[in-house]
């Protein structure tokens, strides 16, 4: 079926932002190797025998002024070693009485002196080795420390200031203001960050749809061995005094990007609370790269646990919950229902995955529907690959059954599952695999495809129909939980 003209323009962009993405990676990678424009050692002088180029000759009189600035520099070194002599034999003459007497007594040393300076220095220097005094040693000695104390104090300003060590004992950034600094790609992160926030603000006004005003609770859940994690319930507003079923629920964004923040994901979750009559717990799980695989999985089922831990106080029926993840919160959400059967195994009755990234290592795509929307192979595996790198530590990682739950040796004892897949998305492979996969496994599980659209198509409530009829599908599954 052909694309909904509701999506061309986005169309072009996306493929502009694959396109600009892939050339400014190529551009930094020939910087790095061009070995142009950088500094080169001299080139060697020329062959005997032969006339030297001007280059040459001018490569020689440079040679030759550096020569002649380092011998001024050397005879200026020899004159301030004179002069140190001459000002220590001075402080040795006025401490010594004697040496002072007997200069007095002697009137050709003077006249000697007069006519060679250098004769009194060394007259002065024989004298204090013959004679040296304690108090000399020791002047000469507090000289020394003061001079190192000088060279220590501009090496290191704490030293002058006891207060600035003790404050870059206690700050570490006092005394490495440039260890807090985040670094150019950090940066670009957040960048990149704010301006998907500042889209989906945008996309919500002008193709969206608000969510209703309803009462929300957040919480924050314990994770062992890894960051606490933010839990937010919406809570349907005809809610009273008899508990309703939940569904804990996770975001998408390529497990780098969004949040439960985020205005559609904030509005989606509002509209099917309402909508289905369902509690949802929704899930404010860690960003990759700052925190990689297995963080997110862990922090899924630390909220699972306190779920049901915590059950009655919230008004839910611990009998009736389910999961719920959109493209990577797909993922996470199938990884959960396999941690779950491996762990505790609570009853969870339902998993609805929408758009669900299953297999990372991409042996699942299906690169025909990137190219009918005229993006070529390469742009799509490097999209797939750059999202994997995010969130994995470790490329082989991609074949551990929480990271790629397709890939898990057995499907058996999972919740029955309902999965929405897109036309012009290449996660419909995923989608159609995992689907197989249960079903072989005995799990009762279908699977959608939505003709003519791409893969956040649930985003344009207010503007595309096929919007509004998944939104529907997906409010029709939660209602299974009331059953």
């Amino acid at each position: 079926m052909p694309l909904d003209p509701f999506f061309e323009e986005r169309l072009r962009v996306h493929r502009k932002y694959l396109f600009d993405q892939a050339l400014g990676t190529a551009r930094s990678r020939v910087r790095s190797l061009w070995p142009f424009g950088q500094s080169t050692a001299p080139a060697a002088g020329p062959a005997a025998g032969r006339d030297p180029s001007p280059n040459a000759s001018s490569a020689k009189d440079r040679s030759a002024k550096a020569s002649s600035a380092k011998d001024r520099s050397a005879k200026a070194s020899s004159a301030k070693d004179r002069s140190a002599k001459a000002s220590s034999a001075k402080a040795s003459s006025a401490e010594d009485p004697s040496a002072k007497a007997s200069s007095a007594e002697d009137p050709s040393a003077k006249a000697s002196s007069a006519k060679d300076p250098s004769a009194k220095d060394r007259s002065a220097k024989d004298r204090s080795a013959k004679d040296p005094s304690a108090k000399d040693r020791s002047a000469k000695d507090r000289s020394a420390k003061a001079s190192s104390a000088k060279d220590s104090s501009a090496k290191d300003p704490s030293a002058k200031d006891p207060s600035a060590k003790d404050r870059s004992a206690n700050d570490p950034s006092a005394k490495d203001p440039s260890s807090t600094r985040p670094g150019p790609h950090a940066r670009a992160r957040a960048r990149h960050r704010r301006a998907a926030l500042a889209w989906d603000r945008t996309e919500l006004r002008a193709v969206g749809t608000p969510g209703p005003d309803i009462r929300v609770a957040e919480h924050r859940v314990a994770v062992p061995g890894h960051p606490a994690v933010r839990v937010r319930v919406y809570h349907p507003a005809d809610a009273g005094a008899e508990p309703v079923p939940a569904v804990l629920a996770f975001f998408g964004g390529a497990f780098r990007i969004g949040g439960i923040d985020y205005p559609t994901t904030d509005a989606a979750y509002r509209s099917r609370a309402v909508d289905a009559g369902v509690a949802i717990v929704a899930v404010d799980y860690a960003l990759a790269p700052e925190h990689r695989y297995p963080v997110q999985v862990e922090q899924g089922y630390a909220a699972l646990q306190w779920l049901f831990a915590e059950a009655e106080g919230l008004g839910i029926d611990a009998d009736r919950i389910g999961v719920l993840g959109t493209s990577a919160g797909g993922n996470l959400a199938a990884a959960l229902t396999l941690a779950n059967r491996d762990r505790a195994r609570y009853p969870l009755r339902l998993q609805v995955l929408e758009v669900p990234v299953v297999d990372l290592t991409g042996a699942n795509l299906d690169l025909r529907a990137t190219r009918a929307l005229g993006i070529p192979r390469f742009l799509a595996l490097r999209e797939l690959r750059s999202v994997a790198s995010t969130y994995l530590a470790d490329r082989t990682d991609a074949r551990q059954p929480y990271a790629s739950p397709l890939r898990a040796a057995s499907h058996a004892d999972l919740p029955p599952a309902v999965i929405l897949t897109a036309e012009y998305d290449p996660l419909r492979g995923d989608g159609d695999a995992y689907g197989a996969a249960l079903r072989a496994a005995g799990v009762d599980a279908s699977v959608v495809r939505y003709q003519g659209v791409t893969h956040d198509t649930w985003i344009f409530r207010g503007a595309l129909p096929a919007a509004r009829r998944w939104h529907d599908d997906v409010v029709s599954a939660l209602r299974r939980l009331h059953s």
